[in-house]
């Protein structure tokens, strides 16, 4: 006679982690950084130029403002907007007479003319303002990229930076790790990181590699299984002969991915900066002939300059740049409080041509820690399958094995009392032996116990668990295999509406991409409702695959978590980390973040971005409309100044306040609706 207890996800849903005493804290997950952190990053901005004066230019325009207000000396604001001009306008100056030498007009050098065209017909103030937003763009930018550099150097530093080196003596020599030859052999210990990757030459012990195939339970590593630098050893201790050098790493490979992938996709640009050097060119053309021309046929100067001064502020692309910015940075906002951080508008903009999602498993589809699914006893167990959970979860008390944690968990929540371990000892790559009430309880894993032991009824149930994607152990009683417990990695609660809404959003469901197994990876994709799987993936074989797709003319936006998922985010047009659990480099790599974890702001930020767009669209034929009728009159010779500004400024602001719509609730609650609703339909 048999029992059998299943944690359907109603049971399991109240199964939360608790905290084990002793517990070691997850290598992977964020952390609150301390006062010498922030000190040190604000440190680190600050030597940044583009930092530094965007910073003085701000401070000097807000000043200038103030003394304006207060009815300050004129010669005090007067200085304090000069200073703004000049800390704010040199390097951008500077930047764009470069690129106006290698024969190609910048954009930025064009905003500070039209700047200091402003400042000589005295609109001081708006000339200022642009200043401020192209030094603060500059700036964020430069921050944006020496954050994703200096994680990128960070990473390399998973790997320790010594190690146990044995010789052919067998004498022992602590040496850096950068120094080992592929052939050498190290001694790593108990809960030491692998300085090398390599092959396992002598012992036994399971290996967290979390940071490298993201599958969230330690690998059992024996002789001849392959380890990687920078992962962790659990408690046996392991002879590695090393296979690579330290620069050919996959921990460096890791690295020199996110560089290359980051490297390339910086080149992309806003559409609106796409067509920028062409305009630029024309309207500096349109302005010098305006006032060359009228004076080469006899015309007074000044009113021929009036009327080029007129041009170039009524064709100065002010609308046109507010046309792009306003609905994007809106959508950013809107999104940003319903849980999606988008780091700029050109990953906003990106977002509305997605075709297809690819998605990590553990940590981003799936909770990321493993959960008791089922337990079934055999005989001849006296009990049922609650007594069972609470023999193991005693025997597991001292283990700091995920599986174990697991299995205290599913007692706690279950309200079971746990008696205390006697003579407990844990085996390396095994499982745990411990004695309970006087009698010698064992939980180990199939593949170590001894065959005789496993009967045709342990089989069966051992290969039907498996068969469902379950880590299994089996509970032992003086010798005898008394149940089998099945653990597995719980999906996500808004996991399959997610998927839902993003399935009718790109017109196919979304890719699984994972280094988990293939058994447990289809298991997690049937319930999320995914049917294109692909598993036992190096971070390398992601990232070939997402090229693959954008080879095929596909928009790929990749969603992930550990520090294996790194590069792929960064070689995706868009990359999304899970914020709770994603690491620095991981955050770093992304241009978006989850950052309450609920897979359900994915499509509807998608269908907002695809909104942005369209409004992007009638901002720009306003905007080039008001310019093409302002430009004509000016060139007619009926357009005073005054009326060119006015009309400059307003469909300036028309196009602003259209672009803001997208900052309320409404917006997104439409966006959510439709998408929810298609969902339904599907």
């Amino acid at each position: 006679m048999s029992h059998t207890l299943t944690c359907d996800r109603d049971v399991a849903g109240h199964l939360d982690p608790l905290p084990e005493p002793g517990a070691p804290e997850p290598f992977a997950g964020p952390s609150f950084p301390s006062a010498g952190d922030l000190r040190r990053a604000r440190h680190g901005l600050l030597a940044l130029g583009e930092v530094r004066l965007a910073a003085v230019s701000t401070a000097a325009f807000l000043f200038g403002l103030l003394v304006q207000a207060i009815g300050g000396p004129q010669v005090v604001t007067g200085a304090l907007f000069a200073s703004c001009y000049l800390s704010g306008g040199a390097r951008p100056a500077v930047t764009g007479l470069r690129q106006l030498r290698a024969k190609r007009l910048d954009v930025d050098l064009l905003m500070i003319g039209a700047a200091i065209v402003a400042a000589s017909i005295g609109q001081v103030l708006d000339g200022a303002l642009l200043v401020v937003i192209f030094a603060t763009s500059g700036a964020l930018e430069a921050a944006a990229t020496k954050r994703t550099a200096d994680s990128v150097a960070g990473l390399l530093t998973l790997a320790p930076d010594q190690a146990t080196r044995v010789d052919r003596q067998g004498n022992e020599s602590l040496v850096d790790a950068s120094s080992l030859l592929v052939g050498d052999v190290v001694l790593v210990r108990p809960g030491e990181r692998i300085g090398a990757d390599g092959l396992v030459e002598e012992g036994v012990s399971e290996v967290d590699q979390a940071t490298i195939t993201g599958e969230p339970i330690p690998a059992r590593k024996t002789v001849g299984d392959e380890v990687f630098a920078g992962t962790i050893n659990g408690t046996g201790a392991l002879r590695v002969r090393v296979s690579r050098a330290a620069t050919d790493s996959v921990i460096a490979r890791i690295a020199a991915l996110v560089s290359e992938a980051s490297a390339t996709k910086a080149g992309r640009q806003l559409f609106i900066e796409k067509v920028e050097q062409r305009y630029s060119v024309a309207m500096v053309a349109a302005t010098v002939a305006l006032v060359t021309v009228p004076v080469l046929l006899g015309s007074a100067f000044q009113p021929s300059l009036l009327r080029a001064m007129t041009f170039m502020i009524v064709a100065s692309p002010c609308a046109v740049v507010l046309a792009t910015m306003p609905p994007l940075l809106s959508a950013i906002a809107n999104s940003g409080r319903h849980g999606l951080l988008v780091k700029s508008a050109v990953v906003m903009e990106r977002l509305a041509d997605t075709t297809v999602i690819c998605f990590d498993k553990t940590g981003t589809l799936t909770e990321g820690s493993p959960k008791v699914a089922a337990i079934e006893t055999l005989a001849p167990w006296p009990g049922d399958a609650t007594a069972l959970l609470a023999l193991a979860a005693s025997a597991e008390r001292r283990s700091e094995h995920p599986l174990a944690r697991a299995i205290c968990e599913a007692a706690t929540a279950t309200g079971l009392r746990l008696a205390e371990p006697v003579s407990f000892r844990a085996q390396p790559g095994r499982g745990v032996e411990a004695t309970i009430a006087g009698q010698q309880v064992t939980v180990t894993r199939p593949s170590s116990v001894d065959d005789t032991l496993l009967d045709a009824t342990v089989r069966a149930h051992v290969t039907a668990f498996e068969t469902r994607g379950l880590s299994t152990v089996l509970v032992g009683v003086d010798g005898e295999i008394m149940g089998v417990i099945g653990c597995a990695d719980r999906l996500r609660a808004t996991a399959r509406r997610g998927v839902e809404g993003l399935s009718v959003l790109t017109d196919r469901p979304p890719v699984l991409l994972t280094g988990d197994n293939h058994r447990a990876a289809r298991m997690i994709a049937s319930e999320a409702g995914i049917t294109d799987v692909r598993a036992d993936l190096r971070p390398d074989d992601k990232v070939r695959l997402v090229r693959g797709l954008q080879r095929q003319g596909e928009r790929a936006v990749a969603v992930g978590d550990g520090i294996n998922d790194a590069p792929v985010l960064a070689a995706a047009d868009v990359g999304i980390a899970m914020g709770r659990r994603g690491s620095d480099l991981t955050l770093d790599a992304a241009d978006a973040i989850v950052a309450h974890e609920d897979l359900t702001t994915l499509p509807a930020a998608i269908a907002l971005s695809r909104k942005a767009k369209h409004v992007v669209v009638q901002n720009l034929l306003f905007a080039l409309s008001a310019i093409t009728v302002l430009v004509t009159l000016d060139l007619l010779g009926k357009l005073p100044l005054p009326l060119g500004v006015a009309g400059h400024e307003g469909s300036t602001v028309i196009v602003g306040l259209n672009g803001l719509r997208l900052l309320s609730p409404r917006s997104w609650r439409e966006v959510d609706r439709t998408r929810g609703l298609r969902a339904n339909r599907t």
